[in-house]
């Protein structure tokens, strides 16, 4: 029998994926084990390692929302750990609701590890009032599981309480505080030239919207060195396969997209991990652009940065951490990233640190969870843990057709078919046994599931192109 004083926590953290699963580029492009955004990687491994001591082991979701599980979690977890980003936003209604849903099936604690709401640069809320009853519903049933809901920043802080909460405390977002206490930065040239590495990103939004895709376009020109960072699934889907089925994908002046000029010199990449993401960022000199934790990723690797906001969600993490950051509304077509780098002030963002992470982590121990920087070994063991897996490489322009560059695209390839196939197989025994309530005569395939065709689809059109003879 376990002794009660000697068991460890256990905690569910709500992340794509453990920091410790290892995948190869074409799992993890299949599994969208980070939430078709790889800024979401960031922020939860943060909290992994922030919630990991040795009274505490933390376990991954999966990023699943599933109401029948919530009986095993009662069952299985002490708390229910939520990291979020711009949760509150029409486009996750949905997802939310679901949410919700899982949570009042919970008798454990629930603790929202940081969440923002999405509006435009003047903090104007109007276009989330039609889903203010499902935000409500969410907060409130939080709320009846901790002591109090953290928030990213300013604008969120007055969203919840123009609705009349009061137990929000902001707390920005766990990925600024993966290193702890302590936040040194300094710029490592005095100032940049054609032979600087810098590295940019942005969203489909504000490339197609706000005009980042003339910045980028100017950069290019200015900077040999110049590298585009994706974050999405579709921008992986076109860097690795040059295929997907996302409508977004047919945006041309993204430099993820296979006929930009950066495309084709290999100047893009996206991460799978972030340890290999902040790892190869180090040799840049500076990182600018709309995405707000393709710029933290940066800072954590010791990179001066300045975000482009485009939205509050940005603009609030930007104002609440001391990050330098702009307007990219306000932001010349025509700068120069030398001037953004001139300009960018790191005191604030250094000096308050220190401040960020007692409120931080004073609001974890109010909620009852403990974190490794107090009450651990300060990260050491996550981080030689981290240090000895072997993570799968950055995904780069699929521009070559060399035998060792089409092996693990073609083994993959095959080991899926065998896969779907086989399922196929099962389904189709199951229609003719009758199990499945088809009537006779159904034609199965309208049955076979939709991964099956879609990964017939993402499959034929890659190999057909590399095998089809010069014309």
């Amino acid at each position: 029998m376990t002794d009660e004083s000697t068991r460890k926590t256990r905690i569910l953290l709500r992340s794509g994926k453990s920091p410790f699963d290892v995948a190869s580029v074409e799992q993890s492009l299949h599994r969208d084990v980070f939430g078709t955004n790889t800024g979401n990687l960031i922020f939860s491994d943060a909290a992994h390692k922030l919630l990991t001591t040795p009274r505490a082991e933390v376990f991954s979701n999966g990023i699943r929302t599933v109401q029948s599980e919530a009986a095993r979690i009662n069952e299985e977890y002490d708390v229910f750990v939520v990291p979020l980003a711009n949760a509150f936003r029409p486009s996750f209604e949905r997802p939310l609701a679901r949410m919700t849903q899982l949570i009042k099936k919970l008798r454990i604690p629930v603790v929202v590890l940081g969440v923002g709401a999405q509006a435009d640069l003047r903090y104007n809320a109007a276009r989330l009032k039609p889903m203010e009853p499902t935000v409500r519903e969410f907060v409130t049933e939080v709320l009846n599981r901790s002591a109090s809901i953290g928030v990213r920043g300013e604008f969120t802080e007055q969203y919840l309480n123009d609705m009349g909460f009061r137990d929000v405390e902001v707390i920005g977002c766990p990925s600024m505080f993966m290193h702890g206490d302590t936040f040194t930065l300094e710029k490592r040239v005095e100032s940049l030239t054609p032979e600087s590495r810098v590295s940019v990103n942005g969203s489909h939004s504000a490339v197609r919207s706000h005009g980042l895709d003339a910045i980028i376009r100017q950069a290019h020109q200015r900077y040999p060195h110049l590298r585009f960072v994706g974050q999405n699934l579709l921008e992986g889907e076109l860097l690795h396969w040059r295929e997907t089925s996302n409508p977004s994908g047919s945006q041309a002046s993204m430099p993820t997209h296979p006929s930009h000029p950066m495309y084709g010199e290999g100047k893009v990449r996206l991460y799978i991990d972030p340890a290999t993401w902040i790892r190869e960022l180090r040799e840049f000199d500076f990182s600018f652009g709309s995405r707000i934790h393709g710029n933290i990723a940066a800072l954590l690797a010791g990179v001066p940065s300045t975000v482009l906001c485009s939205d509050s969600r940005t603009l609030e993490l930007c104002r609440y951490f001391g990050i330098p950051h702009r307007k990219i509304s306000e932001t010349p077509k025509n700068i120069d990233p030398a001037e953004l780098y001139e300009a960018a002030d790191f005191g604030d963002l250094v000096n308050g640190h220190k401040e960020r992470f007692l409120r931080f982590t004073g609001f974890m121990e109010r909620n009852g969870l403990e974190n490794t920087f107090v009450h651990g070994d300060g990260g050491a063991a996550f981080d030689a843990a981290m240090a000895k897996l072997t993570l799968p490489p950055a995904v780069r322009p699929w521009t070559d057709s060399d035998p060792e560059s089409l092996r693990s695209r073609f083994s993959w390839m095959r080991s899926r078919l065998e896969e779907l196939t086989e399922e196929n197989n099962e389904l189709r025994r199951s229609v003719i046994a009758g199990r499945s309530g088809a009537r006779a005569g159904t034609d199965v395939t309208a049955a076979l599931p939709a991964a099956y065709r879609r990964a017939r689809r993402v499959v034929g059109r890659p190999v057909r192109r590399i095998l089809r003879p010069e014309r």
